[in-house]
């Protein structure tokens, strides 16, 4: 009762009073490097563009197929690979939930490029687009008649302009898979659909008729992050460059 405070409790006041101790950097602290995040879909285009990233050093520590992991860690404690839907890679790069990504040429037609620079076609998962009918089908005689035909597919951007470009009539029905199915129950004269030996297309007595373009996945780039981490990321670019089959 009115004695003097103890002195440990008059220290602790008057540190709080001061707030944190604030130390000088060490003069050898070195400065943490960015974050590069790279989105990948799982299967072909992962497995293709492995061989680009180890040809930047990169190596990536966890199996995709055995690991349940959708943020894989590499061997650089810099980069890190997300795991995503092959549509969702260029969303994930134009919103910057990556620095960077590898989709296909249709999955980037479809879905646009805007907020993304596209510096490299990586010419890897290599396939065509192709329109397909039934075997029993005179697509030639329906397109000569001026006949309005119906085709089913996922990629109605690329299909839209094929079509008009020919001047051919067509209503087209968005699917998202089974696309072989349509001609055979009658929902669609047509396909506009991803080939690449022809098998499925054989099994199921369908043709290809007309090639629509050729396709092969390409590097895409956010247009923030080029500006924000030039350095790590033109390294991976021109690594990407130098390995890109020809």
């Amino acid at each position: 009762m009115g004695g003097r405070p103890d002195a440990a409790v008059v220290g602790t006041l008057i540190n709080f009073a001061r707030g944190p101790v604030r130390r000088a950097a060490s003069p050898n602290a070195c400065e943490c490097q960015p974050m590069i995040t790279l989105a990948l879909s799982k299967g072909r285009i992962f497995e293709e563009t492995l061989p680009l990233l180890k040809a930047a050093g990169i190596e990536v520590l966890d199996n995709p197929e055995t690991s349940r992991k959708l943020i894989l860690a590499t061997n650089s404690p810099e980069v890190q690979v997300v795991l995503v839907r092959a549509s969702d890679v260029p969303t994930y790069v134009q919103y910057g939930g990556a620095d960077l990504g590898v989709a296909g040429r249709d999955v980037l037609i479809e879905h646009g490029l805007d907020g993304m620079y596209q510096p490299l076609d990586l010419n890897i998962a290599r396939c065509r687009m192709s329109v397909a009918v039934r075997d029993d089908f005179d697509y030639a005689a329906a397109i000569k008649q001026g006949s309005r035909i119906r085709v089913a597919t996922k990629y109605t951007q690329i299909a839209r302009q094929h079509f008009s470009d020919k001047g051919v009539h067509v209503d087209l029905i968005k699917l998202y898979g089974s696309m072989e199915l349509a001609p055979l129950t009658g929902l669609a004269d047509a396909i506009v659909d991803l080939v690449s030996t022809g098998n499925t297309l054989k099994a199921n007595h369908l043709v290809e008729v007309e090639k629509v373009m050729e396709i092969s996945s390409r590097l895409v780039v956010n247009q923030a992050a080029l500006k924000l981490k030039r350095e790590p990321l033109r390294r991976m670019i021109d690594a990407f460059a130098s390995a890109t089959p020809k």
